[in-house]
């Protein structure tokens, strides 16, 4: 190894601090194998550290955030998404995680307007995200799969790309 180790326990989190004499300046933070990594050059002071690793837990917890939205937050980003997407034709009235979607990214109800959203799809990125609720909003205004349907969800720049995405996911899951 080109630097230094050591675990630390900052705000209640367990950070494992990787310092480097090859790297110069910049600084990451990730995930590995359930632990979460701060990179840092190895010629940091520990104030230097200490602001950095703060600062980069900050922007975990904020991806996080982003990919994995409580239930207000996911009733906001869909109610948005119609709005700038659906002309606010498509009004939930509750979207959740559910986590008996085992071949579902998402269904709703168009009666009661509400829509359940896979829990398979937590941490994915927000533009798949965004496309899994578009999809079931879509719904709440056309029922079934035709061009009308795919239409609708054309408005949305990304949906080639989140629905390949998660074509890919599917054929990981079955091999």
């Amino acid at each position: 190894m080109r630097g230094r180790e050591q675990a630390r326990v900052v705000d209640g989190v367990t950070v494992l601090v990787r310092r480097s004499s090859r790297r110069r300046k910049t600084v990451s933070a990730y995930r590995e194998h359930g632990r979460t990594v701060v990179a840092i050059p190895g010629r940091f002071s520990r104030a230097e550290e200490e602001a950095w690793v703060r600062r980069m837990l900050a922007r975990l917890a904020a991806g996080d955030r982003r990919r994995c939205p409580d239930e207000d937050a996911l009733t906001r980003r869909a109610r948005e998404l119609a709005e700038r997407y659906l002309d606010e034709r498509a009004v939930p009235t509750s979207v959740t995680w559910v986590d008996n979607q085992g071949s579902r990214w998402g269904s709703c109800t168009p009666d009661s307007g509400t829509i359940r959203i896979s829990d398979r799809v937590q941490g994915m990125p927000g533009w798949v995200l965004d496309y899994v609720l578009l999809h079931e909003l879509a719904h709440l205004i056309e029922a079934g799969h035709d061009e009308n349907f795919w239409a609708l969800l054309e408005r949305y720049p990304k949906t080639e790309r989140a629905r390949g995405f998660l074509l890919g996911v599917t054929h990981t899951e079955e091999n």
